[in-house]
């Protein structure tokens, strides 16, 4: 007779912090949505009772930022895809990231709802079909999709999206808008960090 098998349990992530992983999912969405420093963010959970150090703060927010944000993120591309999305507006910007210039490739929808983001050296044709093709693959097809007269974007031509496309002046402002948060990120994060 076959033994069943039990299905493999993942191990729990904070079995050795003493803190509760409440207290440290507060810390981290502090430290992620708001510009503050280390040190800000320790006296905040000063005020609010949880006593750690800076050092905690970091070693926590490198540890469970990502699970965090891999949580909330299934979380919002589950919301989002029950919704038809009947425009994108499609945008690209220069990023510098450990010292070297990148482009951030970012596609929001009609709500300003940022739905993909994508990083990469280049700005050419290459680089927009491999954006435009991993979010049509994820969220489905737009009715219009307006982007800024950048040439890049002549590659929805070649998935059949160029008869969608909408260029103009000011009709991209959503898209220019979504990248205001992270370049005030950015500016903050020029300063020195404690």
């Amino acid at each position: 007779m076959p033994c069943k098998k039990t299905p493999k349990r993942e191990p729990d992530p904070f079995r050795w912090f003493d803190s509760s992983p409440e207290a440290i999912q507060l810390m981290v969405m502090m430290y992620v949505k708001y510009p503050p420093s280390l040190r800000n963010v320790e006296d905040l959970l000063h005020e609010r009772g949880i006593d750690i150090c800076r050092e905690t703060v970091r070693l926590w927010w490198r540890r469970f930022g990502p699970m965090f944000a891999n949580k909330f993120r299934k979380k919002r591309v589950e919301a989002v895809r029950q919704h038809i999305h009947w425009r994108w507006n499609l945008d690209a910007v220069y990023v510098k990231m450990n010292g070297e210039m990148h482009y951030l490739w970012r596609a929001v929808d009609h709500e300003g709802e940022v739905l993909q983001s994508l990083v990469t050296k280049e700005r050419g044709k290459a680089a927009a079909l491999k954006f435009i093709k991993m979010t049509v693959k994820r969220h489905g097809r737009p009715k219009t999709i307006v982007t800024d007269g950048l040439r890049s974007y002549r590659a929805l031509k070649e998935i059949g999206g160029k008869e969608r496309q909408k260029v103009g002046r000011h009709l991209n402002n959503r898209a220019e808008n979504s990248h205001q948060p992270f370049r005030r990120r950015a500016r903050a994060m020029l300063s020195f960090r404690g």
